[in-house]
């Protein structure tokens, strides 16, 4: 069974202040930030085949670019920041979708899991701001690893 139900999908879309869509296999957001006429479209596939496999399809359309995470395995909601990080583990390595209630998004991946957690003034600023977004994600890779 998906972590993304359609009581998940409802939760993430009031963190963006976004009405969602059923569509035939997943759910489909609309996030609009009428100051500055930006929007996006993020779309989540709880079960769809990716190649021979099974799995959970997170898609972000915009203006510019076209994101895509695949098998991802889980999310944080974050109310107060007007943010939602989807995250997909392989192995050591995280990879995350952070999209926000702004209709701005931010892509990080195979970030190593070992700087979720460490001391950021001992890393670069070229990988700082990757650790720091994706280090909301850490406590549910705890939590999934109990």
């Amino acid at each position: 069974m998906s972590i993304f139900q359609e009581s998940a999908v409802r939760e993430i879309a009031k963190v963006l202040h976004a009405p969602y869509k059923k569509l035939k296999n997943g759910y489909r957001i609309l996030v609009q930030n009428p100051e500055n006429n930006h929007r996006l479209a993020l779309e989540i596939y709880p079960d769809i085949s990716l190649g021979e496999q099974k799995g959970c399809l997170i898609s972000v359309y915009t203006m510019n670019a076209h994101l895509q995470l695949q098998f991802c395995t889980g999310y944080v909601p974050s109310e107060s920041l007007g943010e939602v990080t989807f995250y997909a583990e392989a192995g050591r390595k995280i990879s995350g979708l952070i999209v926000d209630k702004t209709a701005s998004c931010s892509f990080y991946a195979n970030v190593d899991r070992g700087i979720l957690s460490g001391d950021f003034s001992k890393l670069g600023p070229e990988v700082v701001m990757s650790s720091v977004a994706l280090s909301l994600a850490e406590q549910s890779l705890k939590d999934s690893e109990a």
